[in-house]
């Protein structure tokens, strides 16, 4: 009964770490590789499914030899010892055989699979620039001369190829419901990776390599759409900021029985992604690519100053500010260092999909972005804060939020 119960204890500890690694493995729901939406995601299946099998079926047959031994050649009462030899060479042939007929198993899949998705895309695709900062991504569209952050859009059915290169550290593009990981390097070695979208929906993207403070802040989002929002989406990134130039509107005396306070440009103007049929609707994403960041605790902001936020005097704001010697805006500034800020207003998030795209965690992150987002070069604006490079008060950060907030 001794020995039964020896027995049993080994086989749970055997069983243990299958189990643990098969909860860990359902843990990436929804960012799960298994399942792929496109052609080359589906083939990186295949062969993950066969590896995963193969060693599956290693992993029981030598476990079950070694549970097998265990048991037979346990220490027993009285025993002697036993038959000593000096070897089997049948057993090593066959031990060494095996092996060699599973590594081609795996060998030839692994190799034809190498060679797919190392070809190259098909005529006519979608070409992409992708360049890696620390820690943000740029995309850049050159048949359509289009340049955005953070956000990424590529019509249903047609392949799209990238251009992987880096501006600063190696990162690794990954889109694990869409495609394998690519390195992202330097600028004279590029990188390359292709592959077609086949339905419609909103996708995680990640930094998969570590480069750095913020590597797991260095989010974006996917936005797979049929060809004809992909055409509206292209009409509107080629066109300039779409600003509503109003003056401040003036704030009536609420001192006064009956007054009502009429709203704030910023409070009536609405963002980009609920009015802008070319961008991809809020109210449809998945909940997993809304951002659900907790602001840092250390992080002060008057929030009453939103609701009096003028965007007309945040356009000021920024075409005084050291703001356009960072961030472009068509037709209004040449900045390169930082995110292009043409069509910011309908992006679904700041900060590198870090935090939602809208007034509260705009003027957060406007008043401090190295508070927000460890590491960001973006130096903090709000008066009085350590290495600021503006002195803006947060009525004048809502000012600018708000004008942000209406390029559309």
């Amino acid at each position: 009964m001794t020995g039964f119960h020896r027995a049993r204890r080994t086989v749970y500890a055997a069983l243990t770490p299958v189990f643990v690694l098969g909860l860990a493995a359902c843990a990436g729901f929804p960012d799960t590789i298994f399942g792929a939406h496109s052609e080359i995601g589906r083939t990186e299946d295949r062969l993950t499914y066969l590896l995963l099998i193969l060693g599956g079926l290693v992993f029981v047959l030598v476990e079950g030899a070694l549970i097998w031994a265990l048991i037979k050649f346990r220490s027993k009462p009285n025993a002697t010892t036993p038959k000593q030899t000096h070897g089997n060479t049948t057993l090593e042939i066959t031990w060494t055989l095996i092996p060699a007929v599973i590594l081609a198993v795996i060998a030839v899949p692994s190799v034809r699979t190498i060679f797919e998705t190392q070809a190259a895309a098909a005529a006519g695709s979608l070409q992409v620039d992708v360049i890696g900062h620390q820690w943000w991504w740029e995309f850049r569209y050159p048949q359509y001369k289009i340049t955005t952050a953070n956000e990424l859009y590529l019509p249903v059915g047609r392949t799209a190829s990238f251009t992987l290169r880096t501006d600063d550290v190696i990162h690794s593009f990954w889109i694990p419901q869409l495609a394998g990981k690519r390195d992202v390097v330097h600028k004279e070695r590029p990188n390359y990776l292709w592959f077609t979208p086949d339905s419609a929906g909103a996708w995680n993207g990640f930094c998969a390599e570590y480069c750095g403070t913020s590597h797991s802040n260095m989010r974006f989002r996917v936005f797979t759409v049929s060809p004809e929002q992909f055409a509206a989406w292209v009409k509107h990134q080629q066109t300039g900021p779409a600003f509503p130039a109003t003056a401040a509107t003036p704030q009536p005396d609420t001192s006064k029985k009956g007054a009502t306070p009429a709203p704030s440009p910023a409070a009536t103007a609405t963002l980009a992604s609920d009015t802008n049929t070319a961008t991809y609707p809020r109210d449809q994403l998945p909940t997993w690519t809304v951002p659900a960041t907790p602001l840092p605790a250390d992080e002060h902001f008057d929030e009453s100053t939103i609701a009096k936020a003028d965007p007309a005097r945040g356009a000021q704001i920024f075409k005084t500010a050291a703001c356009i010697g960072c961030h472009t805006i068509q037709g209004v500034s040449p900045g390169i260092i930082g995110p292009n800020l043409t069509h910011v207003g309908s992006r679904t998030t700041i900060g590198a999909g870090l935090y939602p795209n809208d007034m509260k965690h705009l003027t957060m992150w406007i008043k401090d972005a190295r508070l927000m987002k460890p590491g960001s070069i973006m130096p903090p604006m709000g008066k009085g804060l350590p290495e600021a490079m503006g002195a803006f008060d947060d009525q004048q950060i809502a000012d600018l939020a708000a004008y942000l907030s209406s390029l559309k």
